[in-house]
């Protein structure tokens, strides 16, 4: 299992995104819209993984959608959701879950138009739980592509630059109220392990009665930057996105 992406709400445009994070050197692009969701996104890739700024496009859509991920979004509005693992065979994670004990939504096919018109298209996996301040779940992809091939076709758009892959999530830190519990579930879910391939997930005490991820740090991070009430740590980097 690996660390595929980060969500975060935001209350802004995917343009919007897109220029607040150019000032600090990040290559970060307009995803598209999923059009049966009433979301819309801008994503910033690293060498395995990539934060995904998600938006309310259509808020009638999105009520009325029902999915885990709109009604995540409609709750918190802006900051950190949830983290998303990326897995090779969603079928035996379903497996595994409901072997532990969870309940699953069943998986679900999921598409995205992006900015160009071309459809990409994955399958996801959420645990049943209400949407509430209690920390969310990490939720599952399976990608219709393999790594390679989606990579090259980022890089073909442009969603992918040279400056994308020097970059690295070290670490996900999340603030709940009873750390040694939630790691316990989350190692179970994970196959016992909280170090993922690509990225280490860390728990602390809450800052606030919110259970959410507070902080993602980059490998080589010296910068803290605060977004729409998230804090992210990244390498100090040019505007023409090299690192120094």
């Amino acid at each position: 299992m690996l660390l595929d992406h980060i969500v975060h709400a935001t209350g802004k445009t995917p343009a919007d995104t897109v220029k607040y994070w150019k000032e600090f050197g990040m290559h970060t692009s307009i995803g598209g819209r999923h059009l049966d969701w009433g979301t819309r996104n801008a994503l910033c890739y690293t060498a395995d993984s990539y934060i995904e700024w998600l938006s309310i496009e259509d808020r009638e859509v999105a009520e009325a959608a029902d999915h885990p991920l709109t009604r995540l979004l409609l709750h918190d509005r802006k900051g950190f959701g949830t983290i998303c693992i990326r897995t090779g065979d969603l079928r035996k994670t379903e497996q595994h879950l409901q072997k532990q004990g969870f309940r699953t939504s069943g998986i679900m096919p999921a598409k995205r138009e992006t900015a160009s018109g071309t459809i990409r298209r994955w399958k996801l996996l959420f645990l049943e739980e209400e949407v509430t301040d209690a920390i969310p779940s990490p939720f599952f992809i399976e990608w219709e592509e393999s790594d390679q091939e989606r990579y090259e076709a980022l890089r073909k758009d442009g969603t992918i630059k040279p400056s994308n892959e020097t970059l690295r999530i070290e670490r996900c830190v999340f603030g709940v109220k009873d750390p040694e519990a939630v790691q316990e579930k989350w190692r179970r879910m994970l196959g016992g392990s909280l170090q993922l391939p690509n990225a280490r997930l860390e728990f602390r005490e809450a800052a606030s009665e919110k259970e959410r991820l507070e902080e993602v740090v980059f490998e080589g991070g010296t910068e803290t930057v605060e977004f729409e009430e998230g804090r992210y740590v990244i390498p100090s980097m040019g505007k023409d996105g090299t690192v120094g």
